[in-house]
């Protein structure tokens, strides 16, 4: 039986007021939750001390988890951050086919960062921070087939302890703009950009751009560049006017994890996320915001994370929007109704 629109939309409607991060800049990391230990030879070796005794692993690899404690420190990468302390262990594969792969850290117990080289021992990638908690990932990470990989599993300033490890083959999300969409057109991303585009209460001066209201649908693209030592994500800022049944509804997909805020009150010193709904990748997501006919609400679209998927500096990726003015809405409509929108 199909799930009511009506239903779905009145439940994103209870949604709370929530303290979400709207900057751009990725925040200062932590100082470190451990102090490295003294290395025990004994330690269990799920992962070798060194490239030299590294644990040989197949593809894809399921749940893996080990420990960094009780071994050495012998690498380091600067992605952003450099100075690590912290114990360190090595996996290496050698993949059969020529494929992109996903490194994911998530659900580990401690501040992780992972680097990949290849046999040369030059660095493929590398990441500190993607997920919330601090832990790793690495997505569509080239491979050779017949190469082999060097994965070191390391930690932030001294940090240590247990981890969980998937390596899988990535899937990518491609998304089509919808014919007569309104596009962003904002200036590629690059190291060192300074986003005036529709920055909103990110950009300098005090009157910060806004990507102003569009009918229908809107093509917009988003992503990661590095700044001065940081990494920052664009994040984009929109006022939207309140249509005349008072009922704005914003359907989403992205080609990567990213939010849709509502925001208020309007001004930047005071603004906060209003609710929120995760779109991406390639998952649809719907937001419903209500006013007076007529009225402008500020609308915000923003990568999940600060850091790139793949470890690179700058990263561009696609996202799609789609709202009410484009057909009429009825309590019969589904979610699979809204979702031929996007084909």
């Amino acid at each position: 039986m199909k799930t009511s629109l009506t239903v779905v939309l009145a439940l994103l409607l209870t949604a709370p007021v929530l303290a979400i991060d709207l900057g751009n800049r990725g925040p200062d990391k932590p100082v470190a939750r451990h102090a490295p230990g003294t290395p025990d030879p004994a330690a269990l070796r799920q992962g070798g001390d060194t490239i030299l005794d590294a644990v040989l692993v197949s593809l894809p690899v399921v749940n893996m988890t080990g420990t960094t404690a009780g071994f050495t420190d012998d690498y380091d990468e600067v992605c952003p951050y450099t100075n690590s302390t912290s114990p360190d262990v090595v996996y290496t594969f050698v993949p059969d086919s020529n494929v992109g792969l996903v490194i994911d850290m998530y659900g580990s117990v401690y501040d992780t960062k992972i680097y990949l080289y290849d046999e040369n021992l030059a660095l493929v990638a590398c990441n500190d921070d993607f997920h919330p908690d601090y832990t790793s990932l690495l997505e569509n990470v080239p491979v050779i087939a017949g190469v082999q990989y060097f994965l070191v599993i390391d930690g932030y300033g001294g940090d240590f302890g247990e981890y969980l490890l998937q390596i899988e083959e990535f899937m990518p999300c491609q998304l089509d703009c919808p014919a007569g969409a309104v596009l962003e057109n904002e200036p590629p991303l690059a190291n060192g950009y300074v986003d005036n585009w529709n920055g909103g209460c990110n950009t300098d001066p005090v009157s910060p751009p806004f990507q102003q209201g569009w009918w229908g649908s809107f093509c917009g693209v988003s992503g990661f560049y590095l700044s001065a030592g940081s990494s920052f994500r664009d994040t984009d800022w929109m006022q939207l006017e309140i249509p005349s049944d008072g009922v704005l509804e914003i359907y989403g997909d992205a080609e990567l994890a990213t939010y849709m805020f509502e925001l208020g009150p309007q001004d930047c010193d005071t603004v906060g996320v209003l609710q929120n709904v995760i779109i991406g990748p390639c998952v649809e997501g719907a937001m419903v915001i209500t006013g007076s006919p007529g009225s402008t609400v500020w609308f915000w679209v923003g990568p999940t994370t600060f850091a790139s998927p793949d470890g690179s500096d700058v990263y561009e990726y696609e996202y799609v929007l789609i709202n009410n003015t484009i057909w009429d809405p009825v309590e019969n409509d589904s979610w699979t109704d809204v979702r031929a929108l996007f084909d």
